[in-house]
């Protein structure tokens, strides 16, 4: 199963600054919070989905990785099949 982009989640864009980020997750917590919502599972699941989005696209090291390779590359999908290279080099 495919995830939403991330971006998209969050309405903002690919060249979006972090400040940006943030506001435009706090907002949607804000709409969606379980607590502001109780019983609604349409909002809950959006809650979980900008909370997950958010904490990707604030970490720069994971952003980096899902601009790079998607969300599969944040599961290490992307470089499967790869084997690694080993630490020594072989002399002859």
């Amino acid at each position: 199963m495919s995830k939403r982009d991330f971006y998209e989640i969050l309405g903002v864009g690919r060249d979006a600054p972090p400040d940006e980020i943030k506001k435009a997750y706090r907002q949607k917590a804000l709409r969606d919070h379980p607590d502001r919502n109780p019983g609604d599972k349409q909002a809950e699941e959006r809650f979980k989905e900008a909370a997950e989005a958010y904490s990707v696209l604030a970490d720069p090291q994971k952003r980096e990785t899902y601009d790079r390779f998607g969300a599969d590359g944040l599961r290490g999908e992307s470089f499967s099949g790869l084997t690694p290279r080993s630490s020594k080099a072989s002399k002859t």
